[in-house]
Protein backbone atom coordinates (compact mmCIF):
# COMPACT_ATOMS: atom_id res chain seq x y z
CA UNK A 1 0.00 0.00 0.00
CA UNK A 2 1.55 3.08 -1.19
CA UNK A 3 1.88 6.42 1.39
CA UNK A 4 -1.15 8.30 0.10
CA UNK A 5 -3.51 5.67 -0.05
CA UNK A 6 -2.70 4.70 3.53
CA UNK A 7 -3.27 8.49 4.53
CA UNK A 8 -6.51 8.81 2.56
CA UNK A 9 -7.57 5.69 4.21
CA UNK A 10 -6.50 7.05 7.79
CA UNK A 11 -8.42 10.85 6.68
CA UNK A 12 -11.69 8.52 6.84
CA UNK A 13 -12.12 7.83 10.60
CA UNK A 14 -14.49 8.92 12.86
CA UNK A 15 -12.59 10.72 15.75
CA UNK A 16 -13.60 11.81 19.35
CA UNK A 17 -16.94 13.07 19.24
CA UNK A 18 -16.52 14.31 23.16
CA UNK A 19 -12.65 13.95 23.84
CA UNK A 20 -11.14 13.92 27.76
CA UNK A 21 -8.84 16.40 28.43
CA UNK A 22 -7.64 14.77 31.55
CA UNK A 23 -6.59 11.79 29.22
CA UNK A 24 -5.20 14.33 27.16
CA UNK A 25 -7.31 13.04 24.22
CA UNK A 26 -5.86 14.57 20.69
CA UNK A 27 -6.68 12.60 17.33
CA UNK A 28 -3.76 11.35 15.69
CA UNK A 29 -4.00 13.03 12.58
CA UNK A 30 -4.01 10.63 9.45
CA UNK A 31 -0.51 12.46 7.89
CA UNK A 32 1.33 11.64 10.80
CA UNK A 33 -0.26 8.34 11.47
CA UNK A 34 0.58 7.12 8.61
CA UNK A 35 4.33 8.34 8.13
CA UNK A 36 4.77 6.62 11.47
CA UNK A 37 3.21 3.40 10.30
CA UNK A 38 4.69 3.15 6.78
CA UNK A 39 8.18 4.42 8.64
CA UNK A 40 8.12 1.11 10.57
CA UNK A 41 7.05 -1.51 8.25
CA UNK A 42 8.81 -0.01 4.61
CA UNK A 43 12.15 0.87 6.91
CA UNK A 44 12.05 -1.60 9.52
CA UNK A 45 9.66 -4.58 9.05
CA UNK A 46 8.23 -4.19 12.35
CA UNK A 47 4.53 -4.91 11.30
CA UNK A 48 3.78 -6.87 8.07
CA UNK A 49 3.26 -10.32 9.91
CA UNK A 50 3.38 -8.74 13.41
CA UNK A 51 1.49 -8.81 16.62
CA UNK A 52 0.89 -5.18 16.82
CA UNK A 53 -0.49 -3.41 20.49
CA UNK A 54 -1.68 0.20 19.70
CA UNK A 55 -1.16 1.69 23.54
CA UNK A 56 -3.78 4.12 24.18
CA UNK A 57 -5.99 3.53 21.12
CA UNK A 58 -8.27 5.98 21.29
CA UNK A 59 -10.42 5.79 17.98
CA UNK A 60 -7.50 3.39 16.85
CA UNK A 61 -5.85 5.07 13.49
CA UNK A 62 -2.99 3.52 14.80
CA UNK A 63 -3.86 -0.11 14.99
CA UNK A 64 -6.10 0.34 12.12
CA UNK A 65 -3.27 1.39 9.88
CA UNK A 66 -0.95 -1.48 11.45
CA UNK A 67 -3.71 -4.00 10.77
CA UNK A 68 -3.87 -2.67 6.91
CA UNK A 69 -0.01 -2.82 6.71
CA UNK A 70 -0.81 -6.72 7.01
CA UNK A 71 0.17 -6.64 10.98
CA UNK A 72 -0.85 -10.57 11.77
CA UNK A 73 -2.88 -9.30 14.87
CA UNK A 74 -3.43 -5.79 16.20
CA UNK A 75 -4.50 -5.28 19.87
CA UNK A 76 -5.60 -2.02 20.94
CA UNK A 77 -5.90 -0.74 24.35
CA UNK A 78 -7.27 2.02 25.98
CA UNK A 79 -8.99 3.23 29.36
CA UNK A 80 -11.44 4.97 27.91
CA UNK A 81 -14.73 2.54 26.75
CA UNK A 82 -16.21 5.70 24.27
CA UNK A 83 -12.82 5.79 22.63
CA UNK A 84 -13.25 2.06 22.32
CA UNK A 85 -17.22 1.77 20.95
CA UNK A 86 -15.43 4.54 18.30
CA UNK A 87 -12.26 2.67 17.31
CA UNK A 88 -15.12 -0.91 16.98
CA UNK A 89 -16.63 0.80 14.49
CA UNK A 90 -14.04 2.19 12.53
CA UNK A 91 -12.76 -1.55 12.49
CA UNK A 92 -16.30 -2.45 11.34
CA UNK A 93 -16.07 0.09 8.87
CA UNK A 94 -12.76 -1.23 7.07
CA UNK A 95 -13.84 -4.74 7.68
CA UNK A 96 -10.43 -5.24 9.60
CA UNK A 97 -10.49 -7.44 12.73
CA UNK A 98 -9.05 -5.87 15.93
CA UNK A 99 -9.27 -6.74 19.42
CA UNK A 100 -9.67 -4.09 21.19
CA UNK A 101 -9.23 -3.95 25.15
CA UNK A 102 -10.33 -1.82 28.14
CA UNK A 103 -7.87 -1.05 30.69
CA UNK A 104 -5.24 1.20 31.97
CA UNK A 105 -2.08 0.06 30.07
CA UNK A 106 -0.17 0.61 33.01
CA UNK A 107 -1.97 -2.59 34.70
CA UNK A 108 -1.24 -5.19 31.61
CA UNK A 109 -0.05 -8.27 33.00
CA UNK A 110 1.21 -9.45 29.69
CA UNK A 111 3.78 -12.46 29.93
CA UNK A 112 7.05 -11.65 27.53
CA UNK A 113 6.77 -12.37 23.54
CA UNK A 114 2.89 -11.33 23.59
CA UNK A 115 3.79 -8.28 21.67
CA UNK A 116 6.13 -7.91 18.57
CA UNK A 117 5.72 -4.01 18.17
CA UNK A 118 3.91 -1.24 20.22
CA UNK A 119 2.86 1.51 18.75
CA UNK A 120 1.54 4.91 20.42
CA UNK A 121 0.77 8.19 20.49
CA UNK A 122 1.13 8.91 24.65
CA UNK A 123 -0.13 11.38 26.60
CA UNK A 124 2.38 14.41 26.55
CA UNK A 125 2.69 14.93 30.14
CA UNK A 126 0.92 17.79 30.11
CA UNK A 127 -1.64 16.89 32.50
CA UNK A 128 -0.37 14.15 34.55
CA UNK A 129 3.23 14.53 34.92
CA UNK A 130 5.42 11.57 34.20
CA UNK A 131 2.07 10.15 32.11
CA UNK A 132 4.54 9.75 29.04
CA UNK A 133 7.76 8.40 30.41
CA UNK A 134 4.84 5.84 32.26
CA UNK A 135 3.64 4.98 28.42
CA UNK A 136 7.04 3.72 27.24
CA UNK A 137 8.56 2.15 30.58
CA UNK A 138 5.16 -0.26 29.81
CA UNK A 139 5.75 -0.56 25.80
CA UNK A 140 9.70 -1.12 26.46
CA UNK A 141 8.77 -4.16 28.72
CA UNK A 142 5.59 -5.65 26.63
CA UNK A 143 6.94 -5.23 23.09
CA UNK A 144 9.74 -7.84 22.10
CA UNK A 145 11.42 -6.22 18.89
CA UNK A 146 10.41 -2.31 18.66
CA UNK A 147 8.33 0.83 20.09
CA UNK A 148 7.54 3.34 18.26
CA UNK A 149 6.20 6.44 19.68
CA UNK A 150 5.27 10.22 19.33
CA UNK A 151 6.91 12.76 21.74
CA UNK A 152 7.50 16.53 21.71
CA UNK A 153 10.86 18.12 20.35
CA UNK A 154 11.27 20.00 23.55
CA UNK A 155 11.31 16.74 25.92
CA UNK A 156 13.62 15.27 23.17
CA UNK A 157 17.30 14.91 25.72
CA UNK A 158 14.97 13.93 28.45
CA UNK A 159 13.01 11.30 26.70
CA UNK A 160 16.53 9.82 25.20
CA UNK A 161 18.12 9.95 28.66
CA UNK A 162 15.19 8.43 30.58
CA UNK A 163 13.83 5.79 27.91
CA UNK A 164 17.64 4.43 28.54
CA UNK A 165 18.49 4.75 32.05
CA UNK A 166 15.16 3.78 32.91
CA UNK A 167 13.08 2.09 31.17
CA UNK A 168 14.88 -0.92 29.47
CA UNK A 169 15.71 0.64 25.88
CA UNK A 170 18.59 -0.86 24.25
CA UNK A 171 18.45 2.03 21.76
CA UNK A 172 16.53 5.16 21.30
CA UNK A 173 16.71 6.68 17.67
CA UNK A 174 14.41 9.70 16.09
CA UNK A 175 13.40 8.65 12.86
CA UNK A 176 12.13 12.22 11.93
CA UNK A 177 11.03 15.31 12.99
CA UNK A 178 6.72 16.07 12.59
CA UNK A 179 3.89 18.37 12.98
CA UNK A 180 0.68 17.31 15.23
CA UNK A 181 -2.07 19.55 14.53
CA UNK A 182 -4.24 20.54 17.54
CA UNK A 183 -7.26 21.51 17.10
CA UNK A 184 -9.44 23.57 18.86
CA UNK A 185 -11.14 21.29 20.96
CA UNK A 186 -11.00 22.33 24.26
CA UNK A 187 -12.48 25.16 25.77
CA UNK A 188 -8.77 26.81 27.29
CA UNK A 189 -7.83 26.12 23.18
CA UNK A 190 -7.57 30.44 22.26
CA UNK A 191 -5.91 29.05 18.70
CA UNK A 192 -8.17 27.49 16.02
CA UNK A 193 -5.41 25.22 15.22
CA UNK A 194 -1.77 25.07 17.04
CA UNK A 195 1.36 23.01 15.41
CA UNK A 196 3.57 21.32 17.65
CA UNK A 197 6.87 19.95 17.22
CA UNK A 198 7.08 16.22 17.58
CA UNK A 199 9.63 13.52 17.32
CA UNK A 200 8.91 10.16 16.33
CA UNK A 201 10.79 7.94 17.90
CA UNK A 202 11.85 4.08 17.75
CA UNK A 203 13.26 2.26 20.56
CA UNK A 204 14.53 -1.17 20.58
CA UNK A 205 14.19 -2.84 24.13
CA UNK A 206 16.35 -5.54 25.65
CA UNK A 207 15.91 -8.65 25.17
CA UNK A 208 14.55 -10.72 27.80
CA UNK A 209 16.85 -13.61 29.31
CA UNK A 210 14.24 -16.00 28.20
CA UNK A 211 14.64 -14.59 24.72
CA UNK A 212 17.98 -14.40 24.86
CA UNK A 213 18.22 -18.07 26.26
CA UNK A 214 15.96 -19.25 23.08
Amino acid sequence: MKLKQLEGLLGTLQQFAHPKVELEQYPTGPHIASRLLYTAENTFGDISGKVVADFGCGCGTLGLASALLGAEQVIGIDIDPQSLEIASINAADMELDIDFIWCDVNKLRWRDDVVDTVVMNPPFGTRKKGSDMEFLAKALKVASQAVYSLHKTTTRDYIKRTAIRDCNARSADILCELRFDVPQIYKFHKKKEVNIAVDLWRFVPYPTQESADS
